[in-house]
C-alpha cells in the first residue's frame, strides 16, 4: 500500500517508542525516537493528502495542499500548548518562518544552482507571496511592540492579540481565495509516488498518520522538560531549530527535490507558501485555541531578537523574488545566514 521510500524506514520508531514508554527509558531516548517518528508520519500524512488532491479539481486540490501543509507542526505546537509550553510554541512560529525561507529555500536554491545554473521563476506570484510574509510578520510584531510601550498591561495585550490573530486569518483566507483563482504557472505536481491510492485508502492513511503523529508529539512534549536538562539545551532552541525541521521535514524534501527537477515556482511556492501559513493561519489559529486549551492565553509577543531575525528573513525572500532568477550562490548566502542565526538563538 505504501511504496517503498527511504525515509518510511523511520517508522520502526514508533514501536520502539511504544516499548520504551512501556518499560520507562530514558527521556533523552524517547525524546529522538518521537523525533524519528514524526517524520515519516508527516511524509504520509503528505502523501495522503496529496492521493485526495489528485481525485479532486485543482481548487479543491489547492485548499487540501494549503489547509494541511503544516499539519504536523500545528499538531506538534497543539499539544505543547496544552502542556503549557508556551515559549516553545512561540519559538516554533518564528522558527518555521526562519527555516523555511533561509534553511530550506537556501537548500533549494543551491543545490538546484549547481544542477542548472541559473534557474528563472514566475516574480509575480513569488512576490505576491514575498508581499504575504512580509505582512505577517508585521502583523506578528505589532503585539511586541505594543507590549513593549504599554507594559504591564497583560489584559490589553491579550486582547491585541486575538484581535490580530482574526486580522492574520481573514487576510490568510483572501490570499488563499486570491491564489486558487489565479493561473497556475507551473504544471500540477506529480502525484505517482502515493501509487494511486483510492479516496478510501488516504483517507485511511491521513486519519492513521494523523493519530500517530498526535501520539508523537505527546511523547516529544513529555520529553522535553527532561531533554533540556540533560542537553544543556533551551526550550526556546529545542522550538526554534528542531521542531520545524522536525515537523516540516517531509514538505522540506519536496521543495528541495523539485528544485533539482528545475521547477523553481513550485520550491518557492512550498517554502514561501508554507512561511506564510505559518504566519498568517497557525500562529492565529494557536492564539485562538490558547483560550480554551492551554493553562495561559498565547499572547504574539516574542523575543527582540526573534523579531529581528524574522525581518531579516522576510527581505531575504523579497529581494530573492524580486529578479524572477536565482543561482547557486544565493543559496549559499541564505544557509550561512541561517547557520548565523542558529548559532546566536543556541546562545540565547
Amino acid at each position: 500500500m505504501i511504496r517503498r521510500q527511504p525515509i518510511y524506514v523511520l517508522l520502526l520508531a514508533l514501536p520502539l517508542a511504544a516499548v520504551g514508554e512501556w518499560f520507562h527509558w530514558n527521556h533523552v531516548t524517547l525524546f529522538l525516537l518521537s523525533i524519528l517518528g514524526i517524520i515519516p508520519l508527516a511524509k504520509l500524512l503528505g502523501d495522503a493528502t496529496e492521493a485526495l488532491a489528485a481525485h479532486t479539481g485543482p481548487r479543491i486540490s489547492g485548499l487540501l495542499n494549503a489547509t494541511l501543509g503544516n499539519a504536523a507542526e500545528l499538531i506538534i505546537t497543539i499539544m505543547a500548548l496544552r502542556a503549557g509550553l508556551v515559549e516553545l510554541v512561540k519559538a516554533s512560529i518564528t522558527g518555521s518562518i526562519i527555516g523555511n525561507v533561509l534553511f530550506v529555500m537556501g537548500g533549494a536554491i543551491l543545490l538546484g544552482g549547481l544542477r542548472h545554473g541559473i534557474q528563472h521563476f514566475d516574480r509575480t506570484r513569488s512576490g505576491l507571496a514575498a508581499t504575504q510574509l512580509a505582512l505577517g510578520v508585521i502583523a506578528l510584531a505589532i503585539p511586541t511592540l505594543f507590549a513593549h510601550a504599554i507594559e504591564p498591561n497583560h489584559h490589553g495585550v491579550e486582547m491585541l492579540s486575538l484581535s490580530v490573530a482574526v486580522v492574520m486569518m481573514v487576510i490568510y483566507v483572501l490570499g488563499l481565495v486570491f491564489s486558487l483563482s489565479a493561473p497556475q504557472p507551473h504544471p500540477p505536481a506529480e502525484h505517482a509516488h502515493h501509487g494511486g491510492w483510492s479516496v478510501r485508502t488516504a483517507l485511511l492513511l491521513l486519519a492513521l498518520s494523523t493519530v500517530g503523529i498526535v501520539w508523537m508529539s505527546e511523547i516529544l512534549v513529555k520529553s522535553v522538560e527532561y531533554t533540556v536538562s540533560a542537553l544543556g539545551v533551551s526550550e526556546f532552541f529545542i522550538g526554534i531549530i528542531v521542531v520545524p525541521i522536525v515537523g516540516n521535514a517531509a514538505e522540506h524534501l519536496v521543495a528541495v527535490t523539485v528544485a533539482l527537477k528545475d521547477q523553481m515556482d513550485l520550491s518557492l511556492e512550498i517554502t514561501l507558501g508554507s512561511s506564510t501559513q505559518i504566519a498568517l493561519f497557525v500562529a492565529p489559529l494557536l492564539v485562538l485555541l490558547s483560550v480554551f486549551i492551554a493553562p495561559e492565553p498565547l499572547t504574539l509577543v516574542f523575543h527582540p531578537f526573534e523579531l529581528a531575525a524574522l525581518a531579516a528573513a522576510t527581505v531575504v525572500a523579497a529581494l530573492i523574488a524580486q529578479d524572477g532568477k536565482s543561482n547557486w550562490m544565493e543559496g549559499a548566502q541564505l544557509l550561512g545566514v541561517f547557520l548565523i542565526i542558529a548559532l546566536a538563538f543556541y546562545f540565547v
